[in-house]
């Protein structure tokens, strides 16, 4: 049952070979009707001259025949009476004699129907055959007597073989007597033409298979290559897949690390350090109470508590880098404000915010992804730039959302092929968010560094039906 399962539930990897393979097997389709049926039409236009060529020889064949008998009796024809029955005679008999091959022979009708000369079948002779058909009801005696009315012709008919007695197809070629009132002819059996043409159409169906063979065993090979192809494909890209999420993992523990060891030294050099001047004054203040100094233990006590309100705006900074509440309770923008106010006031850089009021929220993946790039190129342009100013714009469009952060710093390298984590946690963010990030920066004295992020449509909501006036002069 798990086969069945994985069958009718493809992975992957299955419709990736899949979407592959079916066109490939459409196209073979296609490819193998047409090849079928212009081959079989070529064949059939090739056997039908055939059969036509056939034919027309054994009727030149025959008049050839009928031809020169009636040269060798013509004298005595030429110069007979209609009535003259020696004559009539001499010629039947004359006629009687030419037999030919193994069927060939000649006969004679008067008008009337009568046989009067069947050598290969003498119980014919002295009969009248008026109205006389073949199995398939085609007239044979009234239509060759019509034929030889009108002077000469031909006609086929099913007509029993001297030699077995059995039905084959037979033409005849049949002239006119006309002062005797007589239809003389002879006839050629054409089952060995339907024979050859039966071979040829036999040899063409034999041809076809092939061809369908051919074509199955390369559409056979071509899935065989497409299959080991993908497999190759899906292998190596598996390869490929763990090694980049090992690298990934490796990335997300350093910087996991790294964020782990900035809080530890803020913590450590800034709360710590106030935490201990708070508890020496504390301390101070303790001992000049006991000593009953209760005027001098005032300064000490206020130093602490000022220390306490120091270590307390710590706390709440740090916690903001964490994760600032201000984007859960008003959003992007005030975040985003926020934070870059606070970094003007840390490094005395320039700084500069604006945005604009959406019709659209983000989402909060979007805002969440936004707000950490923007910490993240302020932490790199306080580290690495050496800027003056900075400036971040966020606005909305008929595209999506874009969000520039400029500065006037020295720029990046021009290879950036070994850029920081920074840059790539920066990349990865916007992936995830199918959208793109641009970095335009030239190395130099105050050339700068321009990132433009850009989010599709798709991560934007629906606005609000109603939107009250405090809301509306918060941005998302």
């Amino acid at each position: 049952m798990q086969w069945l399962r994985t069958l009718f539930r493809p992975n992957y990897a299955q419709k990736l070979s899949l979407l592959a393979t079916l066109p490939l097997i459409a196209a073979v389709a296609a490819i193998a009707l047409v090849v079928s049926y212009q081959s079989r039409r070529l064949a059939e236009r090739e056997i039908a001259q055939l059969e036509h060529q056939l034919i027309e020889a054994k009727k030149a064949e025959l008049r050839n025949y009928v031809t020169q008998a009636r040269n060798g009796f013509y004298f005595i024809y030429g110069s007979a009476a209609p009535d003259d029955q020696e004559a009539k005679d001499q010629v039947a008999q004359i006629l009687s004699a030419m037999i030919y091959g193994d069927e060939g022979f000649f006969f004679v009708y008067d008008y009337d129907g009568n046989n009067l000369v069947s050598p290969r079948q003498t119980d014919m002779i002295n009969r009248n055959w008026v109205g006389l058909t073949d199995s398939d009801g085609t007239p044979v005696v009234d239509e060759l007597i019509r034929i030889a009315r009108q002077g000469a012709g031909y006609h086929t008919y099913l007509w029993p073989k001297p030699s077995t007695g059995d039905e084959a197809r037979m033409i005849t070629y049949v002239t006119s007597f006309p002062s005797w009132r007589w239809a003389v002819g002879t006839g050629v059996f054409i089952d060995d033409v339907l024979a050859s043409v039966a071979a040829a159409r036999a040899q063409v169906e034999k041809r076809a298979r092939a061809t369908f063979y051919y074509i199955g065993g390369i559409t056979l090979i071509a899935l065989l290559v497409v299959f080991l192809s993908g497999m190759v494909i899906n292998i190596r890209e598996r390869r490929l897949a763990d090694a980049k999420l090992k690298a990934l993992t490796q990335r997300v523990f350093d910087a996991q690390e790294e964020e782990r060891g900035r809080v530890a030294r803020e913590l450590h050099d800034g709360i710590s350090q106030i935490l201990v001047g708070v508890r020496y004054a504390l301390d101070n203040a303790r001992r000049r109470l006991m000593r009953g100094d209760g005027g001098g233990a005032a300064p000490p006590l206020e130093k602490g508590l000022d220390n306490l309100g120091t270590a307390i705006t710590e706390v709440r900074r740090i916690s903001r880098d964490l994760r600032p509440g201000v984007l859960d309770d008003l959003g992007l923008g005030p975040a985003l404000k926020a934070l870059t106010d606070d970094f003007g006031e840390r490094t005395g850089i320039e700084t500069g915010f604006s945005t604009v009021v959406f019709r659209n929220r983000l989402d909060q993946d979007s805002k969440i992804a936004l707000y950490r790039i923007a910490q993240e190129a302020l932490t790199n342009i306080e580290r690495h730039s050496g800027a003056t100013s900075v400036s971040i714009d966020l606005r909305g469009h008929k595209k999506g959302a874009t969000m520039r952060i400029a500065d006037n710093g020295r720029g990046l390298p021009q290879d950036r092929r070994g850029a920081g984590l920074g840059l790539r946690n920066m990349q990865e963010r916007i992936e995830q968010l199918d959208g793109t990030l641009r970095i335009l920066s030239s190395r130099g004295p105050r050339s700068g560094t321009v990132i433009e992020i850009d989010l599709p449509l798709s991560h934007l909501l629906p606005p609000e039906e109603e939107v009250s006036p405090k809301q509306r002069s918060v941005s998302p």
